[in-house]
């Protein structure tokens, strides 16, 4: 005897692929706002909050208004390709055993990162694109959490919205399955900006990519390094853009990601 979904979920039928569409930008803004809680834990930043407001060279209010336009273009996306596609969640899901959603999830990774590395990389070797488009991320010399999707509108279709149709359609994953890949890959890219070394952090246990690594890329020194975003830094170490750091504590509180002395002055 089957349960029926409108059962599951309350009586309110909400199919996977609205959750695919929306649950990763509720996901987004919910666990940006935990990190603004924490913002104050001066003991543990990567740069002081004084540096934060000053520093940066977009205001906080327009930082929302991009993020919020690219994930409106993100759901037109992701709506059209999940009526594109006709995938069936709940068929797809009684097919797949868990070693098969696990090959998925971790392919669907490796798209997103080599996809997101060279385009990337491009964006800043190219000095119209980086001027004209990839410049606006770099507004934000010192990242914090909810500015983790704040980019030119182009670059948000180009890097995030493309690369995650990539990643959804070669890795074959489910819409189910998107809706774990996809809110997965938000936690990450805002842990990633959050500009916080939390004791404990499990994302900075288990990747390499972390808040220290992407705060690097984000001062001038290391824009030309740790290109790699969101999960792995493979690209970055095959390719020589891998800039080694040590996490130093500073003695008025906080940390500083400090970059190997002779990658810095090249």
């Amino acid at each position: 005897m089957s349960i029926d979904n409108d059962v599951l979920r309350g009586g309110l039928h909400v199919s996977d692929e609205l959750l695919g569409t929306i649950l990763p930008i509720v996901v987004y803004w919910v666990y940006s706002g935990l990190y603004c809680l924490l913002g104050g834990m001066e003991n543990y930043r990567l740069h002081t909050k004084k540096d934060e407001d000053e520093k940066n060279l977009v205001t906080k209010k327009e930082v929302v208004k991009g993020v919020l336009l690219q994930q409106v273009v993100q759901s037109i996306v992701a709506t059209i390709l999940f009526a594109v596609t006709g995938n069936d969640g709940d068929s797809e899901g009684n097919q797949h055993g868990f070693l098969v959603l696990v090959r998925q999830l971790f392919v669907a990774m490796v798209i997103l990162d080599t996809w997101q590395y060279f385009m990337h990389r491009y964006m800043h070797q190219n000095k119209f694109l980086y001027k004209h488009i990839h410049s606006q991320h770099h507004r934000l010399v010192v990242p914090y959490a909810f500015g983790a999707l704040y980019n030119h509108p182009l670059e948000g279709l180009l890097l995030d919205t493309i690369g995650g149709a990539l990643a959804f359609l070669f890795s074959g994953m489910s819409p189910r399955a998107s809706i774990f890949f996809f809110s997965f890959a938000t936690i990450k890219t805002v842990d990633d900006h959050c500009g916080l070394w939390l004791p404990g952090n499990l994302f900075h246990i288990v990747f390499k990519n972390n808040s220290a690594y992407h705060d690097i890329h984000h001062q001038l020194y290391g824009s030309k390094y740790n290109f790699s975003q969101p999960f792995f830094v493979t690209w970055d170490r095959i390719l020589g853009t891998y800039m080694p750091y040590a996490l130093v504590e500073k003695p008025e509180g906080g940390y500083e990601a400090r970059p190997d002395k002779d990658c810095k002055d090249d």
